[in-house]
């Protein structure tokens, strides 16, 4: 882009390629001086490609305009310096036997799956070798954290037709996100369609969803609802599930871009084992609400970005089904706001956030002098972040920093990050990175006590400090990937078993002063939109951890040590496509099997064992139907994710899908 008078707005004379060439036009006005005939469609603002892109709903349109304004604005908290890596892509695994979130991320190498019931009815999210607890969960760019336990973090009212991309966002420096952020972005599947899907299957499963959107000038909007139950694959694992989820964005010349999401949650499923293992009775309800509005506004080299969000969770839990044992509601709110400065020297940007958390429960917090409704206690906390950022690219060369402090209960921190990145050829990107992270104590770290577990209110943040290699590199239908990491810890929060002292017999919420975390992934594909092999992929990911051995720990010791994955999905004459993955998992540590259901005297220590699992789906598609059967488990195996409590075995499920544009 050649440089011009003031009288004259900048031309683009060519399309370039380069990974940094949006943020040369952030915030400016352009005109298009020559137009290949090869580019056949103008993207909006909330389209353009780069580190600042909006997770904004998909919009399809050709337009006829003499000069158009290129915005970027954050997917994610703008104190990172947010690298982001792929997890799951909706038009590669579009023919893949995914019914769920969890199902996606299971394949990936840096995310590890831990279930409790059949088809994600309760599953923890980690990243990288780091706890539930250590995740940060993002949808839409939007931070839905639960401030009470990670547990439900991603009880998000969304099903894996409303998905379109999953990110794993590294260098997110300050609260929350000590190992690592997983940002969900939703969008239609086209500017204007009405879906519906149908299914049913092995243990009284049954799924009906109905989706949709609409596009009209700047506005767009999507909605989706759903149903999933069950009878459940043992005894006392049904489940039923309802989501309702709508987004809405609008795009004004002079207003900017407003991006509305909200979104409403139920789930009531049979806990049998889930928090004690002995105990087959054991049920939980959860009701999640949620809300958010963002808001973008370009102004000459400035663009503004605000944004306001609420989350509300309700959670009751039964040791006994019937018998209400805790009850706990958690509203979580924040605000941010953030300014960024595009001139010679780069990208400038500094911003703020704000983020408070409130409980009342039955057994979490102080006691209330006066009881509230059924809730005896109450705890709340303000968190504060600011940040300072510099990104500039020169050629071939990308470099970005950021300085913070974050502003919480237990005193102020520093917090940091730096990133360089290099395409020493077309195709192939290398960078490195550092970050420190920090994450406070959710409140049942700090208050939850049982009969089995003793709390500890003088708990501390934990720190981390992690580098971090990235190489990826893609030629035609081929791309390959590889990634390592190296995290150190500090004052690190877990459950540990006491076998004697003032805790004999219990566990006890307690920080170890540090723990160190390695770890590799490899991956590699091929894609296609002709012949008989449309798509494969490989990956395999690597974990270390190192820890006093002498510490009995619930979460920390328990990790992904190796996850080996592929798939092929391949197509029959026109209409028929068979996708196989195929895992395999290793994990680390042990836990404690109870022989006897209903007997906590009787227990055995059992190490984790390696097992693989095989699924399918077989699909015919033609005009606006789409017949599938998904088979999962195909092998049976037997297997466990956590404290032994057995997986469903082969589950079959067939399902109709119409979809009219």
């Amino acid at each position: 882009m050649k440089k011009t008078s003031k009288q004259n707005p900048p031309r683009f004379r060519r399309w370039s390629r380069k990974g940094y060439a949006a943020f040369a036009s952030i915030g400016r006005y352009v005109t298009i001086g020559v137009l290949s005939v090869t580019m056949s469609i103008l993207l909006l603002a909330t389209k353009v490609t780069s580190a600042q892109t909006a997770d904004s709903l998909s919009t399809s349109k050709i337009l006829n305009i003499d000069e158009v304004t290129v915005t970027g604005y954050k997917s994610s908290p703008v104190r990172s310096v947010m690298t982001q890596t792929s997890l799951f892509d909706r038009d590669v695994a579009a023919a893949a036997p995914l019914q769920s979130m969890e199902a996606a991320l299971r394949l990936t190498p840096s995310i590890d799956i831990r279930e409790r019931g059949g088809k994600a009815v309760q599953a923890d999210i980690s990243v990288r070798g780091g706890s539930f607890d250590q995740t940060q969960v993002m949808l839409n760019g939007i931070n839905f954290t639960d401030a009470r336990t990670g547990h439900q973090s991603h009880s998000l009212p969304i099903d894996i037709e409303c998905i379109s991309h999953i990110e794993l966002i590294e260098d997110v420096a300050g609260v929350g996100a000590y190992a690592g952020a997983v940002n969900i972005r939703t969008a239609p599947l086209h500017p204007r369609y009405l879906r519906f899907e149908s299914s049913g299957g092995s243990y009284g499963s049954a799924y009906g969803s109905l989706s949709g959107a609409v596009t009209s000038g700047g506005l767009q909007v999507m909605g989706a609802a759903s149903y999933r139950r069950s009878d459940g694959y043992r005894y006392n694992t049904d489940y039923d599930n309802v989501n309702a989820y709508a987004r809405a964005t609008y795009r004004s010349e002079r207003a900017g871009i407003f991006d509305f999401q909200a979104g409403y949650q139920q789930r009531a499923f049979g806990s049998n084992g889930f928090y004690g293992g002995y105990n087959p009775d054991q049920w939980e309800k959860t009701s999640t609400a949620l809300g958010s509005l963002r808001w973008s506004k370009a102004a000459g080299a400035w663009t503004f970005n605000g944004s306001v969000n609420y989350r509300r969770n309700y959670d009751r839990y039964d040791w006994t089904r019937g018998t209400v044992l805790n009850r706990h509601v958690t509203d979580n709110v924040g605000a941010d706001l953030t300014a960024h400065l595009q001139w010679a020297a780069g990208t400038t940007s500094l911003g703020g956030d704000y983020i408070y958390n409130h409980i009342f429960s039955t057994n979490l917090g102080f006691v209330l002098d006066t009881p509230h409704g059924d809730y005896t206690r109450a705890d709340e906390r303000n968190v504060g972040n600011l940040w300072l950022r510099h990104i500039k690219h020169w050629r071939k060369v990308s470099l970005s920093g950021a300085v913070g402090a974050a502003f919480t209960p237990y005193g102020t921190s520093a917090l940091w990050n730096v990133s360089v990145a290099y395409r020493p050829v077309h195709g192939l990107d290398i960078e490195a990175g550092a970050s420190q992270s920090m994450r406070l104590p959710t409140f049942t770290d700090l208050y939850y006590t049982s009969p089995a577990q003793v709390n500890n209110l003088d708990l501390i943040p934990e720190e981390a400090i992690t580098y971090r290699f990235n190489a990826a590199y893609g030629k035609g239908s081929w791309s390959a990937a590889a990634s390592v990491y190296y995290r150190d810890g500090r004052n690190i929060i877990d459950w540990v078993w006491h076998e004697s002292g003032e805790y004999a017999g219990k566990w006890h919420s307690e920080q170890t002063n540090s723990l160190s975390t390695f770890g590799a992934e490899i991956m590699g594909g091929y894609r296609s939109d002709k012949g008989v092999v449309r798509s494969a992929t490989l990956s395999y990911g690597y974990v270390t951890c190192s820890q006093d051995e002498a510490l009995v720990t619930r979460n920390a010791m328990d990790f992904m040590r190796h996850k080996t994955a592929a798939s092929i999905t391949l197509c029959f004459f026109r209409n028929i496509s068979l996708t196989v993955t195929g895992s395999v998992y290793d994990r680390n540590g042990s836990y404690t099997f109870y022989p006897v259901v209903g007997d906590s005297s009787q227990t055995e220590i059992r190490d984790y064992k390696p097992y693989g699992l095989l699924d399918a789906r077989l699909s015919w598609t033609r005009g606006i139907w789409q017949i599938y059967v998904d088979a999962t488990n195909i092998t049976s195996t037997d297997y466990c994710d956590m404290g032994g409590l057995p997986l469903p075995g082969r589950w079959f499920t067939g399902g109709v899908v119409i979809t009219i544009r």
